[in-house]
């Protein structure tokens, strides 16, 4: 690996661990940057997970104070992330990414659209936007909640591009309003996903360490400095990047599948 490639490589997983830390879709560019560098589609979505969680814990440490607000929902998605990320993880090296790849485009529009429409849904169901909705789940959509993040953290296992986007839909659908209290959860929930399927890559020898080195120092700085300026602009804005970045992820993608 050249210092070129190397310096290449970690700027990549930089931008990838600010856009992780606002909406998700960083694999959308960590992922190219490792095909770009000569590794194997397994290998590059292996080492490229194993590269952002290491970098996750940066983003955790600047999300501490929204985090202490969602403690009580972890309790209901911790476990159900840790088993759909290991599924998802022997998904990928059981039959590889291409058969699901293919849905990633759709699944990702849909769950921008969700994200946009939830204020105007919700209010539909009848629920209005409380301060305290954080820690009062609505208990008849927690159940479809925790299925809904089963389903997100086997398809974050097995290729993981936009499962944030994914998540922030969910949790705004079931009371969640607070925009960094939900990118708080969001990124824990994340590095759980990501945790237990890139354990399994490991035992796998999947990783390209040289590579997934250079990534983590990257990742590391973009994780911590995407989730502490986060913090710094209105709610609304944040929306409105993650909107942004859904849309053009999925235009991405699309374009990817189809040209």
């Amino acid at each position: 690996m050249s210092g070129t490639e190397a310096i290449a490589l970690a700027a990549a997983a930089a931008a990838a661990g600010m856009v992780n830390a606002i909406a998700g879709g960083g694999t959308l560019i960590t992922f190219p940057a490792l095909l770009a560098a000569g590794a194997p589609s397994t290998v590059a979505n292996a080492t490229s997970t194993l590269a952002l969680v290491f970098g996750t814990a940066g983003s955790v440490y600047g999300y501490r104070e929204p985090i202490r607000a969602v403690k009580p929902w972890l309790r209901r998605f911790v476990p159900v992330s840790l088993l759909g990320g290991l599924l998802g993880g022997l998904l990928l090296t059981a039959i590889g990414e291409a058969v699901f790849a293919k849905l990633v485009p759709f699944l990702l529009l849909f769950a921008t659209v969700l994200f946009m429409a939830q204020g105007a849904f919700r209010r539909f169901a009848g629920f209005a936007e409380h301060p305290g909705a954080a820690t009062g789940p609505h208990v008849h959509r927690v159940g479809a909640a925790v299925a809904f993040q089963f389903l997100v953290a086997l398809y974050g296992g097995y290729f993981g591009a936009g499962i944030g986007i994914l998540m922030l839909a969910s949790l705004g659908f079931v009371g969640l309003t607070d925009i960094h209290q939900m990118n708080g959860l969001k990124t824990v929930l994340g590095l759980l996903i990501n945790l237990v399927a890139a354990a399994w890559f490991v035992w796998s020898g999947l990783i390209d360490w040289p590579k997934m080195g250079v990534m983590t120092a990257g990742a590391l700085a973009g994780y911590f400095f995407g989730s502490h300026f986060s913090q710094r602009i209105p709610q609304r804005r944040v929306r409105q990047v993650i909107t942004g970045i859904g849309l053009v992820i999925s235009a991405v993608l699309f374009y990817r599948q189809f040209h």
